[in-house]
């Protein structure tokens, strides 16, 4: 709450005392962020503050001495990471990473880099309090902003018309301190997805798109497409607050949409990171949906669907050397994999659980809690808690838990999450009434969703 209402950011006692918290709970890595962010912002007593990181440090480091090596980012020639397993999430890494392809990044269309600090007139700190119509400047081009889309406590969005011009309308992502990473996700997703689009029958708009990055010493601003549709939050929340749930042919619609996203991320060397309805965009096609199309996204139905944004979190399996696993936990409650609840290692899984959660949550209109279950042979197996309902179509919906949350292997889970997705469209292809049923739906929820 101090952070996101911007209180003691000044103060190293802020830093001190969350540091101390996260050591309690075991949550080494974040404390170590902590730290780093209050001396970033120098914090007063600044000295006082680097001291206790310094005590911090060389505590990590007698624990790390008496347990063993640590798996560190590889300091040789080539591009990844020596040991088997990391966390893919610490600014140590990503840091490390980014020094790697600075020469490369830099030439990335649309990065805009600074040594200095940012300057503008108006103080994009001072955007949290009261935003709505101020105007900023970034590299001579002035973005008026219209309102906050949504607030965290590092990065907060801002929808913001591009030249005070009503018909070009963009998201502005503010960061600070400066994380040019989600740049670089964008940069890899506009590389590789087009090469599966044909196959997977998916658009490069499903993943979001980042027109470009303004890097400052001290803030960065992330300027992407702007979609004003809402999340699939929000339509799970239309539902919830009737007391009702979603119609089982939209839960089968959403999933679908939702396998072939991780399907063409997966089989290109992505993993999202963040995989939750809050950064599932809804997109709805301009025209009329047709009867034709839906099994191969065309006509109208290629403007239809889903679009995952927020890719902060992403990670890019080419920079590091094949077989490596990760060990970072995500801190998110409700979205941490069964890897990471046992702290297991783990890769993909952080995205399928991430889907399960969303399935779930569209079905039952609340999160999932899983239960371990034994078998005659002495293994075990993970299922949801929550019953299944008589009337829904369980022989699609438990194969999809039942093999998501006990995927065994950390190598590629393309083959399963295509054979998922096959299923459920061949159920909605095989029954015509069922798209015509989804048409309404679709056209039901629009009306409701965005009619502000």
């Amino acid at each position: 709450m101090l952070e996101v209402k911007s209180i003691c950011q000044a103060c190293s006692l802020l830093y001190e005392a969350y540091g101390i918290f996260l050591i309690s709970k075991g949550r080494l890595v974040e404390a170590h962020d902590v730290y780093q962010l209050g001396v970033s912002r120098h914090a007063q007593p600044l000295d006082r503050l680097k001291r206790t990181h310094t005590l911090f440090l060389n505590h990590i480091s007698e624990i790390v001495s008496s347990a063993g090596p640590d798996p560190k980012i590889d300091t040789g020639t080539h591009s990844g990471v020596e040991h088997s397993h990391v966390n893919p999430w610490s600014s140590s890494t990503i840091d490390d990473l980014l020094k790697r392809m600075d020469s490369d990044f830099k030439k990335y269309d649309g990065c805009y880099r600074s040594n200095k600090g940012y300057s503008g007139k108006v103080s994009l700190s001072s955007l949290k309090n009261s935003s709505r119509n101020k105007i900023i400047d970034l590299g001579g081009c002035t973005y008026q902003i219209k309102g906050c889309s949504g607030l965290g406590g590092f990065a907060q969005v801002y929808k913001a018309y591009v030249g005070s011009n009503p018909d070009d309308v963009v998201a502005l992502k503010v960061q600070k301190p400066a994380f040019p990473w989600e740049f670089y996700m964008y940069r890899q997703l506009d590389k590789r997805i087009t090469d599966v689009e044909k196959i997977i029958f998916l658009q490069r708009s499903s993943f979001g798109f980042a027109h470009k990055v303004h890097i400052y010493s001290d803030w960065s601003v992330l300027v992407c497409n702007y979609l004003s549709h809402g999340t699939l939050q929000d339509a799970i929340n239309s539902y919830v607050v009737m007391h009702k749930v979603m119609e089982e042919v939209l839960c089968i619609y959403y999933t679908i949409e939702m396998l072939r996203m991780l399907e063409a991320l997966h089989s290109v060397g992505i993993i999202h990171g963040d995989f939750k309805p809050d950064n599932l965009l809804v997109r709805y096609a301009r025209d009329d949906l047709t009867d034709d199309g839906f099994s191969s996204r065309t006509g109208s139905w290629r403007d239809q669907g889903l679009c995952l944004v927020d890719w902060g979190r992403g990670i890019d399996l080419s920079l590091f050397p094949a077989g490596t696993e990760f060990n970072g936990d995500c801190r998110t409650s409700c979205f941490r994999c069964v890897e990471m609840q046992e702290n297991r290692l783990w890769t993909y899984q952080v995205d399928t659980y991430g889907l399960c959660v969303v399935v779930h949550m569209m079905l039952h209109g609340s999160y999932m809690s899983i239960e371990k279950k034994s078998t005659p042979d002495g293994s075990y197996y993970y299922q949801p808690k929550t019953a299944f309902k008589r009337y829904w179509n369980v022989d699609l919906w438990k194969p999809l838990f039942s093999k998501l949350l006990n995927i065994k292997s950390n190598e590629s889970d393309v083959p399963l999450l295509q054979s998922l997705r096959s299923s459920f469209e061949d159920y909605m292809c095989r029954n015509p009434q069922l798209i015509n049923k989804l048409k309404h739906l679709l056209l039901k929820q629009k009306a409701s969703l965005c009619s502000a």
